[in-house]
């Protein structure tokens, strides 16, 4: 069927006031101000009350965080001190059953903020999860998203100077073997993939040189993304230091990860020169704002590295040191927080789009996304100003920023609806609620 989307109340696009023509999966026609399709159309979807953006792009989550979020024991913490408390309890309690439902829960909330793919970054491999990224494919598949599946991995335990506790590593031979098992399953690199792998050894202090370096020739072998943590706490810097003898960028260099197949969390605590070589390389950053504020990490240097050549992204982290996974909300706060560190006028709503959506989109190497343009894949969220909270705004696109959206009222993903109303089709909230409520209270019982 040919779509057409028509006469939103304002849309994230130029020369697409007069909405937009879906057919199959993409975006075939921009329609300008006035002006009508240009060929013959199935279907008319009055998009008055809707403002329409390209769909959020997450690129960085821990999705089996969702059921430690506002923890008694791990609020108020930094990074270090929280993960010490949260690993014995994520080690005892994230079994298959609790992961699904985590994965479930994070992928549906992502989707009611206006996400349409999203990247979690799964490190933790407890007994019994070896499984974890054919739960999270099938997860996505059930809802409908696109996904970028990060086999993480971890291989330092607490016996070998690390932070996590030995029954949540693996050796690298089995990580190694599972990452081209997945690789080999899920990797789609085609235009418009639902799925694809990235692989992610969680950071420097928790995987060893070998791992580091193997997973970039997989990563080559199977054309795929990297990922991992780095420079997100001052701590970290100073582990490197005196482990490595080295910087963490230093140390990303030796291993081969300084090309534009990487992305990095959350990217802080760089200096100039290094600011300047992660640009060169183009190694893109996913910008967490919520989750450095909650942990105190820092500010991301994200104008100087954007102007450098890193692709900028956004993620909302791990719903353990953000507590939700609403990228919309995260779009708000990177507005702020950016706004803080380099004033009102060089930071804009559109900038902050452009991370959510454009950069993000360049962090997972996806050409067919993040953007309301012909060819682009139809994945768009809509979002209506009938809340209190938008009374008096003058400019739609900018409200959805500045007022604090946070519920899309229709999300579509390759030109299928999967919210309608607030809600999304033929799943029911209450009921996940419910569920994943009851599987967070094993994680609050050693208390």
């Amino acid at each position: 069927m040919r779509v057409w989307i028509k006469d939103p109340l304002a849309i994230l696009a130029e020369g697409a006031e007069g909405g937009i023509v879906v057919h199959h999966a993409q975006i075939v026609e921009l329609i300008p101000r006035g002006g009508r399709p240009s060929g013959d159309i199935d279907q008319i979807f009055d998009a008055s009350q809707h403002v329409i953006i390209p769909g959020l792009i997450n690129t960085h989550h821990h999705f089996f965080q969702t059921l430690t979020r506002a923890h008694p024991a791990a609020i108020n913490k930094e990074l270090f001190p929280w993960l010490k408390v949260l690993y014995p309890i994520w080690a005892r309690h994230v079994t298959p059953d609790a992961f699904r439902m985590a994965t479930r829960l994070a992928l549906t909330e992502l989707l009611l903020s206006g996400c349409t793919c999203a990247s979690d970054h799964q490190y933790l491999y407890p007994p019994g999860l070896d499984d974890a990224m054919d739960i999270q494919a099938e997860e996505a598949a059930r809802l409908g998203m696109r996904m970028t599946l990060t086999r993480g991995s971890m291989n330092l335990s607490e016996k070998d100077g690390g932070l996590p506790p030995d029954s949540v590593v693996q050796d690298e031979d089995t990580i190694l073997a599972d990452c081209e098992r997945v690789l080999s399953r899920y990797h789609d690199a085609s235009e418009g993939a639902m799925l694809q792998v990235a692989l992610a050894p969680c950071a420097p202090f928790t995987v060893t040189k070998r791992l580091m370096v193997d997973s970039v020739g997989l990563a080559e072998k199977f054309n795929c993304r990297l990922h991992t943590h780095l420079g997100e706490t001052r701590d970290e810097n100073e582990y490197c230091l005196a482990n490595f003898g080295c910087r963490p960028v230093d140390y990303l260099e030796e291993c081969g990860w300084l090309t534009d197949r990487v992305w990095l969390a959350h990217g802080i605590h760089f200096n100039d020169d290094e600011v300047q070589r992660l640009g060169r390389h183009h190694v893109g950053i996913c910008h967490c704002p919520t989750s450095n504020m909650v942990l105190a990490s820092g500010q991301c240097r994200t104008q100087e590295l954007e102007a450098a050549g890193s692709p900028i992204g956004l993620g909302v982290d791990g719903s353990a040191s953000n507590d939700n996974s609403n990228l919309m909300e995260g779009v708000r706060h990177a507005l702020m927080i950016n706004r803080l560190s380099y004033n009102a006028a060089p930071v804009t709503h559109f900038d902050v789009f452009r991370w959510a959506t454009e950069g993000s989109a360049r962090c997972l190497g996806r050409n067919d996304l993040g953007a309301i343009a012909t060819g682009k894949q139809a994945d768009l969220a809509f979002y209506k100003l009938d809340e209190l909270r938008f009374s008096g705004a003058g400019d739609p696109l900018a409200a959805l920023v500045l007022c604090g959206a946070h519920r899309a009222d229709r999300v579509m993903v390759g030109g299928q609806w999967l919210v309608e109303h607030g809600d999304p089709i033929g799943h029911d909230v209450m009921r996940l609620r419910h569920e994943h409520g009851e599987a967070a209270k094993a994680f609050l019982a050693s208390l």
